[in-house]
């Protein structure tokens, strides 16, 4: 059962970075109903992605959201309800640096007839500050 629509608390994102986005579209938290928004659709533009359910998909947000350390926004048309840009930062914890953390920066992908608009350089952005 999902403990939040949000996988992570919108109060992490810098509203100065999520503003740069173009009007009628909005960067967020990736939510368990973006399987529904076309999310799959648009990781497909950056590899395969395989047969992906939506059982999958929400049992895989759910894990995210229990473990902490996943940090996936998306940017949403808001006009057509789809999502048509993601990245993720991952949160590892390590031994290195006296116990510290490090995050990886992945999955970068701007849908086809999306780019050009800025929203990677955004995402990249946004995962950075956090």
């Amino acid at each position: 059962m999902v403990m939040s629509n949000s996988l992570f608390s919108n109060t992490v994102l810098d509203p100065s970075i999520a503003s740069l986005v173009p009007a009628n579209h909005v960067l967020r938290p990736l939510e368990a109903t973006d399987f529904r928004k076309g999310f799959i659709d648009c990781l497909s533009n950056l590899t395969i992605t395989g047969q992906v359910s939506e059982q999958m998909f929400v049992e895989s947000f759910e894990e995210m959201q229990r473990a902490g350390g996943y940090f996936v926004i998306v940017v949403e048309d808001l006009q057509t309800e789809a999502i048509v840009a993601s990245g993720t930062l991952v949160v590892e914890q390590k031994f290195l640096r006296a116990c510290g953390r490090v995050g990886h920066v992945e999955d970068i992908v701007v849908a086809k007839g999306q780019q050009g608009k800025r929203f990677g350089v955004t995402i990249v952005k946004q995962l950075v500050q956090i």
